[in-house]
């Protein structure tokens, strides 16, 4: 018996980066913890309230540690979880399939279009 595709292993990583600024803000913290003014320069297009929003969301999901230390004024840090990290590892040989093939996919896309 086959499983649903909601419980496929795939479908579950998806949803975990879903939302338009989660890959972006793994991939920052994957180089290196930041605070929350360094990842909104290195993220610009990004929101002050989005970026909290989504910090929050993977800190819930257990991808992202948010760190506050005893100080005037609050020191926060955010840093990649174990899982966040190992999905970041398995994230990466999909940005190397999106290298390879992006133009193939959008051409078949458009050659998909031309034929209907």
């Amino acid at each position: 018996m086959t499983r649903p595709i909601e419980n496929c292993g795939f479908a579950t990583a998806l949803r975990a980066i879903e939302g338009k600024w989660k890959v972006d803000i793994l991939c920052e913290l994957g180089s290196a913890a930041r605070r929350f003014g360094r990842l909104r320069q290195a993220i610009p297009d990004i929101s002050e309230k989005m970026l909290a929003q989504q910090l929050r969301e993977l800190e819930a999901d257990g991808l992202v540690n948010r760190t506050t230390y005893p100080e005037t004024p609050p020191k926060v840090v955010y840093s990649l979880t174990e899982r966040g990290a190992a999905l970041n590892v398995a994230a990466e040989a999909l940005c190397q399939w999106g290298l390879r093939y992006g133009d193939d996919a959008g051409q078949v896309e458009t050659r998909a279009v031309a034929s209907a």
